[in-house]
């Protein structure tokens, strides 16, 4: 009995030992295995996520910078003209504006009104870089006796961005002391004394 029992005690004691041993390099060497895996795995997802996040970053980046508008506008030059109505002078003139954004522009349309005063482009775009001046060729309407009398002028324009979209963008264009008054005063005087005349 005793020595069956040695046996059976010795037969447990060589299979036991011989499984545990020969499993556990195999598993130690699976679960490294694994971890570097995922430590690789890891590694290459905040790779390639800070990637992604730092383009999409820049790409926000470059669309806002391509949809923002900033423009500076004021009468460049103006004069000449005639009236067909009693105190009307109708004068052509220009429109400088500059490009204060951080990218190029196209400007599409510019109008403005006010008490006395309509102002209108001719109808031709003109691209503006940025930090550069377009000259907007306009007509003006100016009734003589009001047209300079409130001020400033706001004028609305029409722009088109990088990313092809139009914006309207509004700018006041002061109207007392400008090339335009200046340019207005002589026919406006003639048109006085031709009421005076007149009348």
């Amino acid at each position: 009995m005793s020595a069956e029992r040695e046996v059976i005690d010795l037969d447990e004691h060589i299979h036991q030992p011989a499984e545990s041993g020969s499993a556990t390099p195999d598993r130690r060497r699976a679960r490294r295995w694994m971890r570097v895996r995922l430590v690789a795995a890891f590694v290459a997802g905040v790779v390639i996520g800070g990637v992604g996040v730092s383009e999409l970053r820049d790409s926000r980046e470059e669309r806002q910078r391509t949809a923002s508008v900033s423009l500076v506008a004021f009468p460049a030059s103006g004069g000449g003209g005639g009236s067909d109505v009693k105190g009307v002078l109708q004068m052509d003139g220009q429109l400088a504006v500059i490009n204060a954004g951080p990218a190029p522009i196209t400007v599409r349309a510019a109008t403005g009104q006010g008490p006395g005063v309509l102002v209108r482009d001719t109808g031709q775009s003109r691209q503006v870089r940025p930090g550069g001046t377009g000259w907007i060729d306009v007509k003006l309407r100016l009734e003589c006796s009001i047209a300079f009398g409130s001020e400033p002028l706001s004028m609305r324009f029409s722009v088109e961005t990088g990313d092809r979209q139009i914006r309207e963008v509004s700018y006041p264009v002061a109207l007392v002391g400008s090339v335009w008054q200046r340019g207005a005063e002589l026919p406006c005087a003639h048109l006085r004394e031709m009421e005076k005349r007149g009348g």
